[in-house]
Parts: C-alpha cells; structure tokens; sequence
C-alpha cells in the first residue's frame, strides 16, 4: 500500500433554505473544478439578515481531495 498525500480547500457555499444546502451548494460547485473529493469539513456557520429574518445561510466548508501521483 502506497502512501497518499491530500491537500484541503476552503470554500463559502450559500442558501436560502438550510446550511445543509450551503454545504451541499459549496461542494458541489467546488466539485466542477477540482477531482478526486474524499472530505469535508464545516468550520464556520453564519448568516444574512434582511428585516429580523434569515435571508442566507453561509457555511465555510474545507474540502480535503488526494493529489494524483
């Protein structure tokens, strides 16, 4: 068995419904662009307010992918 070696991104995905949709917004979007997704990691949950409600939510997802040898 050989050794892997993966590097993390950081991305911000949005939604106006749920975090849970902010991190699949995030991930899938970041998934046009980068191959070989093994992870995520939310670090950071925030939001948007527009009069007294929640307009967006906004979660920070570190993404952890292999490096091809």
């Amino acid at each position: 068995m050989s050794d892997h070696i993966y590097k993390k991104i950081e991305v911000v995905g949005t939604s106006t419904t749920t975090i849970d949709d902010a991190v699949r917004n995030a991930i899938k979007k970041a998934n046009e662009t980068v191959n070989g997704m093994r992870w995520f990691e939310i670090t950071e949950v925030r939001g948007d307010i527009d009069n007294g409600e929640v307009a967006h939510w906004q979660t920070t997802v570190k993404i952890g992918f292999r490096i091809n040898d």
